[in-house]
């Protein structure tokens, strides 16, 4: 795609709702932080665009928890495609940006790029899991890696777990800057019909693929009627409206659903961001005997970690290691 300026809606999600369809949703667009995301690895184009898509789903999903919440997103399989994996942190304090991270990891002796890559993710599964902080259960659902697509498990996720008719219409991909530079450009439009207190639910599987509950398995007349409306009009939708930088989100929302009397909420930016620390990884290794810590130990005689998000590398002496340690991270004796 080519592209000729940035606007103040890049990296950002607007959250809206269609007052007459009874419907809310979300409208996302990453730009330099989908790039900075996937410049800390260098993966084979295909997976590039799966993270990609990965990162985006994950933004517009994050938006729907409130603050103190991590989000993650893990695609599992037993293809070469092995693993897909994101998180989105919300903001400490309103005002302030939500972090997102991402990586993948694949069998690079088994890989084929240039081919379809979410058939070689194999059978597997598509997980959603939420952590609302210290004094809350952390929550996890899964649904199988099914529909094609990675916006395909995220809709069956909802449907399944939720019973909450949901769609995603995406669009990313490397742009060209003025100066003949690329990056990455993602946008997308999540609509999902707002939950009843009773739905309409058989009890004797859905009718999509693998017996997975469809929209149409658990909507009454209505509901049915004003979720098809909302889906004919998001299928106009194009390609260059979804990622901008041409169409801001609140004229694309106009465009599409102005008859839907859409009501549009505070904007919340994103940015890449990791959590990994040295004291993260100190406590990561604290449950491990002295034993264990000499097996961990180079010829080099220090213990090193690897980020699998940023990249970041720690080295560290393996005697300030461990419940056993014998010195204080600073190197002083204990």
């Amino acid at each position: 795609m080519t592209l000729s300026t940035k606007i103040a809606w890049d990296d950002t999600v607007l959250p809206f709702q269609l007052d007459r369809a009874d419907i809310r949703g979300r409208v996302a667009r990453l730009d330099g932080t989908l790039d900075q995301i996937l410049s800390q690895h260098s993966y084979p184009a295909g997976i590039e665009s799966m993270l990609a898509e990965m990162a985006l789903l994950t933004a517009l999903i994050g938006q729907t928890i409130k603050l103190r919440w991590k989000l993650s997103l893990q695609v599992r399989g037993d293809g070469p495609l092995r693993i897909l994996a994101t998180d989105i942190y919300a903001p400490a304090k309103e005002g302030e940006r939500a972090q997102i991270r991402a990586y993948a990891s694949y069998d690079k002796d088994r890989y084929v790029d240039g081919t379809d890559p979410f058939r070689q993710i194999g059978k597997g599964y598509f997980a959603i899991l939420i952590d609302q902080g210290q004094g809350n259960t952390p929550y996890q659902g899964i649904t199988p890696v099914a529909g094609g697509s990675l916006s395909s498990c995220a809709e069956a996720y909802f449907a399944q777990s939720e019973q909450l008719p949901t769609r995603f219409a995406l669009s990313f991909g490397r742009s060209m800057e003025p100066g003949g530079q690329s990056g990455w450009r993602a946008g997308g439009v999540m609509i999902q019909h707002m939950p009843k207190a009773s739905p309409h639910v058989t009890g004797e599987g859905g009718s999509g693929e693998e017996g997975l509950l469809q929209p149409e398995d658990f909507l009454g007349e209505d509901d049915a009627e004003n979720w098809n409306r909302a889906n004919i009009l998001l299928d106009t939708v194009e390609e260059l409206e979804l990622v901008g930088p041409s169409v801001a989100p609140t004229d694309l929302l106009l465009r599409l659903f102005h008859e839907e009397r859409p009501r549009i909420y505070t904007a919340l930016p994103v940015k890449f961001g990791c959590t990994c620390s040295e004291t993260r990884v100190r406590e990561s290794l604290s449950i491990y005997s002295a034993k264990d810590i000499a097996h961990m130990t180079t010829d080099e005689g220090t213990v090193t970690a690897d980020c699998q998000f940023c990249g970041a590398h720690y080295v560290f002496d393996p005697q300030t290691l461990g419940f056993e340690a014998t010195k204080n991270p600073d190197g002083s004796d204990l």
